[in-house]
């Protein structure tokens, strides 16, 4: 038998030990590790509150820097609306002097652009034929004077015969017939002395009305017919503007109400004036009504034909806060406005009266106040408790401008 000898049994225990101790170290620096993560994770689960505190502290500090535009201060005035118009001027009087008579212009005194007075003499027509006449007509009421008393006389002889009873009735009233018909003559005499006086009187062609010649139509030494004419006058102390009026505007339309107006030539300066007469019918083919303006001209800036354009005051408000249509915002069907009190954005309930869409104005009946600030511009990031800064000044406008608003973080 052969024996064989084993190796030693203790040499695969050496080397058992020095593979586990390496692993060892590592499990060791493996819970290690696991054992600091864990406690990261805890610490980092209890600081999002905190640092979500501060973010919303961060987040309540931010404010809006509004520009001066974005801003306006509610004024109080009285709010008016209007109906806007447009016409001519015409002038309120004015006369075309015609000849009453037929004859040769001797003298014109006055020309286009002169102010004369009534009554004022502007023209004269020959007089020599209308003087001639008058002692014609002035002759013939002498003999029918003359015819009168002679008969007169012989009424009164034939009284005294009748009496006596020398003549008998018949030639009584005769002779009292003789002299009916000399009185009748007399005055028939007397009425054409009366016409040619007022003829050499027409001969003589004077103002009816104060005012401004606007036409001369003839020229000295022109024969003149009757019926022809001679002068144009115009007054224009007072003119009258017409205008049309569509007919479904005219209820809204009343005498007295008041009326602003501009021409071409005077851009910087209105004129006023007041409705006085409303027609009562269409115009044809317009189907608008005229409205007659009473417009004084105590300057004479104005002159007739000049266009006009202008509007009536057909409704005013008394003297209320307004806002600018555009500072008003719908909020579940009620009328808001983004008030500014200390520092922050207020949605205050408004209510309102007179509109006029023209001005951009809204008459505030109650929410509001006089020099309460509000946002007239569409700030979308500016909502009710946002804090805001003011520019220097806000002025009562009421168009908005573009946004400019930034924001600030305070540290």
């Amino acid at each position: 038998m052969k024996i064989e000898t084993l190796p030693p049994a203790s040499m695969p225990t050496v080397r058992n030990k020095s593979w586990r101790k390496p692993v060892a170290v590592l499990i060791v620096l493996g819970l290690a590790a696991g054992g600091w993560t864990v406690m990261r994770g805890n610490q980092g689960a209890t600081t999002p509150p905190t640092a979500q505190a501060e973010g919303k502290k961060e987040k309540k500090q931010e404010v809006f820097e509004l520009a001066s535009g974005d801003v306006a201060a509610i004024d109080a005035r009285s709010l008016a609306v209007s109906l806007p118009l447009s016409g001519s001027l015409a002038p309120l009087s004015s006369a075309t002097i015609k000849s009453k008579i037929s004859g040769v212009v001797e003298a014109t005194t006055v020309q286009e652009g002169m102010a004369v007075s009534a009554g004022q003499v502007l023209a004269r027509i020959d007089q020599a034929d209308l003087r001639a006449r008058l002692q014609q007509q002035q002759a013939m009421l002498d003999e029918a004077q003359a015819k009168l008393s002679m008969a007169t006389k012989n009424e009164a002889n034939s009284q005294a015969l009748l009496s006596q009873k020398y003549i008998s009735q018949n030639a009584f009233d005769s002779t009292q017939n003789t002299v009916a018909l000399a009185r009748a003559n007399v005055k028939s005499a007397a009425a054409m002395v009366e016409i040619a006086r007022i003829a050499l009187n027409d001969g003589i062609i004077k103002a009816p009305i104060s005012g401004v010649v606007s036409k001369r139509h003839v020229q000295a030494g022109e024969k003149l017919a009757p019926d022809m004419p001679v002068y144009s006058i115009v007054n224009l102390s007072e003119l009258t503007l017409e205008a049309q009026v569509p007919a479904s505007e005219i209820p809204r339309v009343k005498v007295g109400q008041d009326v602003r107006f501009k021409v071409d030539g005077f851009q910087k300066r209105e004129f006023e004036g007041k409705v006085a007469r409303i027609n009562p019918a269409t115009e044809a083919g317009s189907r608008s009504m005229l409205v007659y303006i009473a417009v004084r001209n105590d300057d004479g800036a104005l002159r007739a034909g000049m266009f006009a354009k202008g509007s009536i005051v057909t409704d005013r408000s008394g003297v209320a806060p307004i806002v600018p249509m555009t500072a008003l915002r719908d909020d579940q069907g009620k009328q808001v406005v983004y008030k500014i009190e200390n520092g922050k954005v207020v949605a205050q309930p408004v209510t309102l009266g007179l509109r006029n869409d023209d001005e951009g104005y809204a008459e505030v009946t109650d929410g509001l106040d006089k020099g309460a600030n509000v946002i007239v511009s569409k700030l979308n990031a500016v909502k009710p408790g946002a804090q805001v800064k003011l520019p220097a000044t806000a002025t009562p406008t009421g168009g908005a401008t573009l946004a400019k608003a930034a924001m600030l973080a305070k540290g």
